[in-house]
């Protein structure tokens, strides 16, 4: 049974409660056990982070202290992973660098309306593996990458390829990102889901 530490908060738009309770859910019904925090002071507790297998933050916006981002690195650094989508995990904590050196990708820019759009996926990895390319319509992020992402399916945006979601390490923990999530209904999309669902289990110790 692994240990899964959801951490959320932030700006409630992107309605951090509701939607870690539908992966809550799902992950203990798995047998996985979660706990979850509306504290980021959580990643002070060393022994906690050193237990967790999995951290799921959704924490749009905000601001991180240097001591509890290195928290988070140390945990990810030392083989718990992390995941999330949207802003949860890509527009948190605009102005931590060293947040960002973690997730491999930072939100920059979106429509200032809701947009539809074809997500893609483009590798055989675990995450997207048989998953046929669906339609969404909500926010459609543009995002500055690391370069040393894995990118695993994009969108078409006037012939240029925007990385919807990837995978990346850091140390030994793995990091799951997915740019889809605005609202509630983008995460109960059958392909989304499962996408998400895959990439939870992949990032897991």
């Amino acid at each position: 049974m692994s240990v899964v530490v959801v951490i959320r908060g932030g700006w409630e738009g992107h309605r951090p409660v509701e939607t870690t309770d539908r992966y809550a859910a799902k992950l203990r019904a798995l047998g996985h056990e979660v706990l979850t925090s509306e504290s980021l002071d959580t990643y002070l507790d060393a022994d906690l982070m050193a237990r967790a297998d999995l951290v799921v933050q959704c924490w749009t916006m905000g601001a991180i202290t240097g001591e509890q981002v290195a928290g988070l690195g140390a945990a990810v650094r030392a083989g718990t992973g992390l995941a999330g989508w949207h802003g949860g995990l890509v527009d948190a904590f605009r102005g931590s660098p060293d947040y960002q050196r973690i997730t491999g990708g930072q939100f920059v820019h979106h429509p200032p309306d809701f947009v539809g759009y074809r997500v893609t996926p483009v590798t055989d990895h675990p995450v997207v593996a048989g998953v046929p390319a669906f339609d969404v319509h909500t926010e459609r992020y543009q995002v500055h990458v690391d370069p040393a992402i894995e990118v695993h399916a994009v969108t078409d945006v006037d012939g240029v390829a925007v990385p919807i979601v990837w995978t990346t390490t850091f140390g030994a923990g793995r990091v799951f990102v997915t740019t889809v999530g605005h609202e509630p209904k983008d995460l109960e999309v059958p392909e989304h889901d499962e996408i998400i669902m895959r990439g939870l289990a992949w990032a897991t110790r």
